[in-house]
């Protein structure tokens, strides 16, 4: 068989070797000068890897055009791992790590993190369970949604003529079939688009994914910590804050017009995992990041401490209290959430409460907390026990 031996300038040469098929194969050499391929192994990028312009995830690509690495997924706690709250609620409020329920009439559906139910590949889920048959309101809503921070959207430029696309997927399970809805917002609240995907088999984990071409109106945020964008998964949406599935509208809708209700089935269950919102028009893989990782980009919204030592109690102090440092550093000086607690190895504690006056102000990367009931005993010991900072969107 013939071939093309072409020797190098030092050592070593290059074979072109004709393949071994019939019929005439023609290889085009670029029209100027460069690289056209290097590798370092006999296997390397096959050609079957470039297609259109991109290269496969599996050769080390993106899978999409945009060539887009580096915080592929703007969801956080997206497989619903970090829930440092351990909590489950069943009025509006926060379950796992950035993820918040949304419920116009309390006690209709409990929210939780599941370690038990979850497709393959992932060990959490979020749960929610209906607790009654319940018709919702025209002006009523129960959702559950994320708001994305406008530093990590912005580049999105929407709002603008060169509005980038994205494409929004993830796991699901359920109970109920049908069509299923949600959307997107804006800040303001102002702009949305609903979408719409359907569950075809009850009780049976499905991969859903939808793509957006993004907003060329509306006002959005830009670089800053406020609300880049929300993403919402409707529950159960009344006829006023639902909208015709597939374009941008002047609204605030939260799902879209005819999607299924889970609060109106008594005992119906609705399982989410695996969500990301990436640039592109295409679903590539789930972005697993480490663990440290993830819960570090959930601390600059949540920040919990099961117990953090404060040292001695000081003879004389008039103000009783102590320093918490916090890091990484939040995204807005935090609130304390309610069921904090100080502990002593002697005398009374008291309640913690953030404190703001002169010389003691707190800031997104320090707090300082004393007690609202009572002083403490000059040596005690002080510990700050179950103390969750927020600084959510």
């Amino acid at each position: 068989m013939a071939a093309v031996v072409i020797t190098g300038d030092t050592s070593g040469s290059v074979t072109l070797q004709a393949p071994a098929v019939a019929g005439t194969t023609t290889l085009t050499l670029p029209s100027t000068s460069g690289t056209v391929l290097t590798t370092a192994s006999t296997t390397g990028i096959s050609g079957s890897a470039i297609s259109s312009g991109t290269v496969a995830e599996a050769y080390g690509g993106t899978g999409t055009t945009t060539g887009y690495y580096g915080f592929k997924n703007r969801i956080i706690n997206g497989a619903m791992t970090i829930n440092q709250r351990a909590t489950s609620v069943t009025d509006t409020g926060y379950v796992t790590d950035r993820w918040q329920y949304a419920a116009s009439v309390a006690s209709k559906a409990t929210v939780s993190q599941d370690t038990s139910v979850y497709p393959a590949g992932f060990n959490a889920s979020l749960k929610v369970l209906s607790s009654s048959s319940y018709s919702v309101g025209s002006g009523e809503l129960f959702a559950i949604k994320q708001a994305i921070e406008g530093f990590n959207f912005a580049d999105m430029t929407w709002g603008t003529a060169n509005a980038k696309t994205i494409t929004i997927s993830f796991w699901v399970y359920s109970s109920l079939t049908g069509t299923f809805g949600g959307a997107l917002q804006n800040g303001a609240q102002n702009r949305s688009y609903p979408f719409t995907y359907t569950i075809n088999a009850a009780n049976t984990w499905e991969q859903k994914s939808v793509t957006i071409a993004g907003d060329t109106s509306g006002t959005w945020v830009g670089a800053t910590n406020g609300v880049g964008v929300y993403v919402f998964f409707g529950l159960g949406c009344g006829s006023t804050v639902s909208g015709t599935a597939g374009s941008w509208a002047g609204a605030a809708y939260w799902s879209a017009t005819g999607a299924t209700s889970v609060v109106g089935t008594n005992g119906a269950t609705f399982y989410i995992t695996g969500v990301q919102l990436e640039k592109g028009s295409t679903a590539t893989s789930f972005d697993y990041r480490p663990y440290g990782t993830e819960l570090a980009l959930c601390q600059r919204y949540c920040h919990a401490y099961s117990s953090y030592s404060l040292g001695r109690a000081r003879d004389g102090d008039t103000v009783y209290g102590g320093g918490v440092t916090l890091s990484p550093t939040m995204r807005a000086t935090p609130t304390l959430r309610s069921g904090a607690t100080f502990t002593a190895n002697t005398g009374s504690a008291g309640t913690p409460q953030i404190l703001s006056t002169a010389g003691s102000a707190s800031s997104p990367d320090n707090v300082y907390v004393n007690s609202s009931t009572s002083s403490w005993t000059t040596n005690a010991l002080i510990a700050l026990t179950n103390a969750v900072f927020e600084a959510e969107l």
